[in-house]
């Protein structure tokens, strides 16, 4: 199965899991996030991770519904 890569770029040092989500129209508010994290498994640089407060970083990589996304 071949997935879907998305490159996403920020401006500032690091964005939130919660901002990730929204910036990437995954949803369409921040409130939606918790909800969405908690019924959703989202990968991190492999790992699953659920904390809409978490860090992202450029270079790391995000993985939703067999699409990966590259914080650039």
């Amino acid at each position: 199965m071949n997935k879907k890569t998305v490159e996403i770029h920020i401006t500032t040092e690091h964005i939130t899991l919660g901002q990730f989500l929204k910036l990437a129209d995954i949803i369409q508010s921040g409130g939606e996030a918790k909800t969405y994290l908690a019924q959703n498994d989202v990968l991190i640089n492999g790992e699953v991770d659920n904390r809409r407060g978490r860090k992202l970083r450029r270079s790391d990589k995000i993985e939703v519904d067999n699409t990966v996304y590259w914080i650039n």
